[in-house]
């Protein structure tokens, strides 16, 4: 009888460890202290569908354009800013396309290519800027933890700002 009383308890432990709560698989996003633009880290627990956008870049401003690539300007993408913005609104399509939301990301790294306007510098305030069009908004208020990287160069002279993305829900 005891046998068989551990092995029922067993079965119930099992049982209940399968059918745990959704709320005991979520995303847990920590914030820095002090509060800032970005989280200091997040935990993704198990039983999280966890998705991973690989590198994207800004589209041209004039998506009519029929240049080769390679042949476009930093002009015929926009400054910074104007490729963060670019970069992630193609980010949040992407997202969408999956089942996502911006608000279910938990990690970018981005990475800068020094702007010739700034001495070879980048612009972290413009990238920031755009940033935080798509950060602590109304539409989104969570942010993200981030790495933000100046490079010596993107895939094309043009680029300006790659982001890749990690999303968890």
């Amino acid at each position: 009888m005891a046998l068989k009383t551990r092995i029922m308890g067993a079965a119930l432990a099992a049982a209940a460890l399968l059918t745990t709560p959704a709320a005991a698989q979520t995303v847990v996003k920590h914030a820095s202290t002090p509060a800032g633009l970005i989280l200091q880290s997040v935990t993704v627990k198990p039983g999280a569908t966890t998705l991973y956008l690989s590198g994207q870049l800004a589209a041209p401003l004039d998506p009519t354009k029929k240049v080769p690539p390679a042949q476009l300007s930093i002009a015929d993408f926009g400054d910074t800013r104007t490729q963060t913005l670019s970069v992630l609104g193609k980010i949040k399509a992407i997202l969408a396309e999956h089942g996502f939301a911006m608000r279910d990301i938990v990690k970018l790294t981005v990475f800068v290519a020094g702007d010739p306007k700034l001495s070879g510098k980048m612009d972290f305030a413009g990238m920031n800027d755009g940033f935080k069009q798509y950060f602590g908004t109304a539409e989104n208020p969570t942010t993200v933890a981030r790495s933000t990287i100046q490079v010596a160069a993107l895939a094309g002279p043009a680029y300006l700002v790659e982001i890749e993305a990690t999303a968890a829900k």
